[in-house]
């Protein structure tokens, strides 16, 4: 298999797959595509490897599945003994739908706050409509951990854990702090193990190289 991504610093989309990837541990080659470039270099750097021109793609034989959600489902699927949902299957429709709150909305916290690996943490004033997003997500992560029992959205990890890495990562780099949004504890310290797994050192000690 082979995952198109775009620049590591940046590219959240591009980290849920990665991760789910790195987690089932079936082997993979990755291509990184730089972000950002004048003159259109981006799109026509990425087209030849995905349909939509955006990333990330994952190729598999003749397959190319691009979405992040797509290739996360699309893999949960080849590689069933990964577990990549939960098992019960109240988890994993919970699960799936915050999953796909976070692929679909917040999109205030996206254009306020985008990831960016290489910057020094820093404390900045947010909109209300950006605090209303970390409101909501406090709340999503405060009851899912409750319901599972954690350390994780679902008990174990799972993909849903794969779309809120990029969102831990927001909360560190611009101060937010989910004690200060309604959290009882619970959240800050899923924000750390989420920071903390193998996988995403590696994908951040990569990108800061």
């Amino acid at each position: 298999m082979e995952l198109v991504i775009g620049t590591k610093r940046w590219s959240t989309w591009s980290l849920r797959p990665w991760l789910v990837l790195k987690h089932v541990g079936a082997p993979f080659t990755e291509v990184e595509i730089m972000l950002r470039q004048d003159d259109g270099r981006t799109e026509a750097e990425i087209l030849p490897h995905s349909p939509s021109g955006m990333v990330p793609a994952l190729k598999d034989g003749d397959l190319t599945v691009w979405d992040s959600l797509a290739i996360c489902e699309y893999l949960a699927e080849k590689f069933p003994e990964a577990r990549l949902w939960p098992a019960d299957p109240a988890l994993r429709a919970l699960t799936r739908a915050a999953a796909s709150e976070m692929h679909s909305g917040f999109q205030s916290l996206r254009g306020e706050c985008p990831m960016a690996l290489e910057a020094e943490p820093k404390v900045v004033t947010l909109s209300e409509a950006t605090q209303k997003n970390i409101r909501r997500i406090v709340a999503l992560w405060r009851e899912l951990l409750a319901r599972s029992g954690g350390p994780f959205l679902g008990g174990e990890w799972s993909i849903a854990d794969a779309f809120y890495t990029p969102v831990a990562t927001r909360f560190r780099t611009y101060g937010v702090h989910p004690s200060d949004y309604g959290d009882d504890g619970s959240c800050g310290a899923y924000m750390n193990r989420l920071l903390a797994t193998p996988e995403f050192k590696a994908w951040e000690s990569a990108a800061r190289a």
